[in-house]
């Protein structure tokens, strides 16, 4: 199991939600959530096979290209979030911010 070592990286807990003043704002964030996992993806590079690896690193792309498609839907939030969730089982992102956070 790899490391929580996302330095840096501070999320809100799965507990808030985060208010949105318009899609704009709403978009970027969901970007910004994005790079981070990417990032820790790649701090986690050697735990995960190069299939995984590349499995998460296509998933994160096409999420990054449809977010802004993704957040006009009705459940937009609902799927994005989720989708956040799924790609966390490997990047461990909330896990070290859940860590930070604490201390």
């Amino acid at each position: 199991m790899p490391p929580s070592n996302c330095a840096g990286f501070v999320r809100p807990t799965s507990q808030h939600t985060v208010g949105f003043r318009d899609n704009a704002t709403r978009i970027n964030f969901y970007r910004e959530e994005l790079a981070k996992h990417r990032q820790c993806l790649e701090q986690h590079r050697e735990y995960y096979s190069d299939k995984v690896i590349g499995d998460v690193e296509a998933a994160l792309t096409r999420l990054m290209s449809e977010v802004d498609n993704l957040c006009t839907r009705e459940n937009g939030d609902q799927l994005v979030s989720r989708l956040l969730r799924e790609i966390d089982v490997v990047t461990r992102l909330s896990v070290w911010s859940e860590q930070k956070n604490s201390h």
